[in-house]
């Protein structure tokens, strides 16, 4: 009896034993949470750049204005540090152009004073004949370049016009980067036969024929005749003896002197050094050798045109620092105000959703998803804007390409700087509205 009272009613059901999970299964499920962070954040990603282009058509007028701001300073940016580019390309060509590396040049000196009148009244001046002188062969020297120049009139057939025509020797366009655009150059020949032949500046072949091909043709200069044998190509204009032969007629030296000028003056004597460092000893050699051509009288002067045209350039380059600063500044100021622009836009958008920003927090979503909605906000607000002034700047530039040598090319530096700060502003500014809608309580936004 006692056995039975100890013994169940009823017996215990064996439950099968739960099978083991597999590894991979374990790794799965360990994997999954991950994955589901990761598809979150990206959803929120998503939910934010959609939600920044609700608000911009919601609030047209607002937004506009807003992204003006940003436009109108990415845009400055871009077409300022572009155009600057270009600027210093072109002034670096024209200065390359004048071709004055490694040259020296002989001129005239003025009298100062009585006494220098006197004397120098008693030597002939720098004239043709000296130049078997001053042009003997020496180690240092490359080359020379005589020149001598007058105003003169010139007679077409469609009437006159005022030029410069400047007698040169054939190593002129050689030496002083004078390429030729149509036709040829003066020659050794036209030198020694003292032909009647010219090279017009592409300036003047343009003033005077238009855009017919003037080689062949004839213009009479001081009542002389010459046949245009060439056409200079086209140059800036960066010192005076460009625009001289940019708007005028280049003939042989001994045409020049024979037909035009019976005194034989020289103007100016170009002298391109093999070696820069050589220039006072050949500076001091000319010295001498001109005195001994005028009777021991020092009546030239020698100019160092490198270094004229180094410090030029340099000059030039402080200009343009100053320029950038001020510029800069202005751009700089103006995305300022268009980060102003998004503050003012957040806070907004803050107070007409406090209520929305309640209901996600009272269905989970943490602080820093708000806090990262919100700024994500400022940021495709600030990148529309960037966005907009980068096309517009790039319009521009190409736009303005043909005024410059080498076109014009949006400075990659110039763009990311203009993206970087407007990108910057709007996380500067985005912040206080960010960390204000990230602190709301669930209770206190949706009163």
């Amino acid at each position: 009896m006692s056995e039975l009272l100890a013994r169940p009613l009823v017996e215990p059901l064996a439950l099968p034993e739960a099978p083991a999970t597999p590894p991979a299964a374990r790794a799965a499920s360990r994997r999954r949470p991950g994955r589901r962070g990761v598809a979150a954040q990206l959803n929120l990603v998503g939910e934010v750049v959609a939600g920044g282009f609700v608000e911009l058509w919601a609030h047209k007028l607002r937004s506009l204005l807003t992204l003006n701001l940003l436009t109108l300073g990415v845009f400055a940016l871009v077409v300022m540090t572009s155009v600057l580019d270009g600027v210093l390309d072109k002034v670096s060509t024209g200065f390359a152009g004048m071709s004055w590396d490694g040259t020296v040049m002989l001129a005239p000196k003025d009298p100062k004073t009585t006494e220098d009148q006197k004397r120098f009244a008693m030597s002939p001046g720098l004239r043709y004949e000296d130049l078997p002188r001053l042009t003997a062969p020496f180690p240092s020297v490359a080359g020379f370049v005589p020149r001598a120049f007058r105003s003169v009139p010139v007679r077409i057939a469609g009437g006159s016009e005022k030029v410069f025509l400047t007698g040169v020797d054939a190593e002129y366009a050689r030496l002083m980067n004078r390429p030729i655009g149509l036709g040829r150059g003066l020659t050794d020949d036209d030198v020694r036969r003292h032909s009647t032949v010219a090279v017009a500046g592409a300036t003047l072949a343009s003033k005077l024929f238009g855009g017919a091909d003037p080689v062949g043709r004839d213009v009479v200069a001081a009542g002389v005749s010459f046949r245009l044998v060439g056409v200079q190509a086209p140059e800036q204009i960066f010192s005076e003896e460009n625009y001289m032969d940019a708007n005028g007629l280049l003939v042989p030296l001994t045409t020049y002197m024979d037909r035009i000028d019976p005194d034989h003056h020289l103007a100016k004597l170009g002298v391109k050094l093999s070696d820069k460092k050589d220039l006072d000893l050949v500076s001091a050699l000319l010295v001498g050798r001109a005195k001994q051509a005028h009777h021991g009288i020092e009546d030239i002067e020698i100019t160092n045109l490198d270094a004229e045209a180094a410090r030029g350039y340099q000059n030039f380059l402080e200009e343009m620092r100053g320029w950038r600063v001020v510029l800069f500044s202005l751009a700089g100021t103006v995305l300022l105000v268009g980060g102003v622009g998004v503050l003012s836009v957040m806070l907004i958008s803050l107070a007409d959703r406090r209520y929305e920003i309640g209901l996600r927090k009272a269905m989970g979503a943490t602080d820093p998803q708000i806090f990262t909605q919100f700024l994500l906000e400022a940021l495709v607000l600030a990148a529309l804007g960037a966005l907009g002034g980068t096309l517009a700047g790039s319009a521009v530039c190409r736009a303005l390409g043909n005024l410059f040598p080498y076109g014009l090319v949006v400075n990659p530096l110039g763009l990311a700087a203009a993206w970087a700060t407007a990108l910057l502003l709007a996380v500067c500014f985005g912040l206080y509205p960010a960390v204000r809608a990230s602190r709301l309580s669930p209770m206190e936004a949706m009163q």
